[in-house]
């Protein structure tokens, strides 16, 4: 197993019918593990621009599907696979909502040194569409 300390840039982008998109944009700290299976796993803390401060969130690559775990203030568990739709329980503190994501556009090119992970996606809330989202996430090596 391989564990290092990375810098994470994230920039996720929601578009809601009738709105402009709204992106988002974060920079943190890291950290990146690739087992000996090659499953890549990385690892951050939220901050209050993403609203969900004190919640860790863990992406984990392994071949076609990638796995997004929120522990902390929100829970939830989104499953990403290109055509495929996952259903999860998104947990806040205001209560539980069924949460449908389909994975539109897939794509990972990670390594020893980082690399680049993006998605394409829909989410529907009780089975209802609403929104359309993307995200693009840089990984490199930290310095420290």
């Amino acid at each position: 197993m391989i564990e290092k300390n990375v810098v994470i840039f994230v920039r996720g982008e929601q578009t809601y019918d009738g709105a402009d998109p709204d992106a988002t944009e974060l920079i943190s700290e890291g950290t990146m593990s690739i087992d000996d299976g090659g499953a890549v796993t990385v690892t951050y803390q939220e901050t209050e621009l993403t609203g969900m401060e004190g919640t860790t969130t863990r992406f984990t690559i392994q071949g076609d599907s990638v796995v997004l775990t929120r522990t902390g203030s929100v829970n939830s568990q989104m499953v990403f696979q290109k055509g495929v739709r996952h259903s999860s329980l998104y947990e806040t503190p205001y209560g539980a909502l069924t949460v449908d994501v389909s994975t539109l556009r897939l794509a990972h090119r990670l390594g020893e040194r980082g690399g680049v992970l993006e998605a394409a996606y829909t989410v529907a809330v009780e089975h209802q569409l609403v929104s359309r989202n993307q995200f693009k996430i840089r990984i490199r090596e930290s310095m420290r």
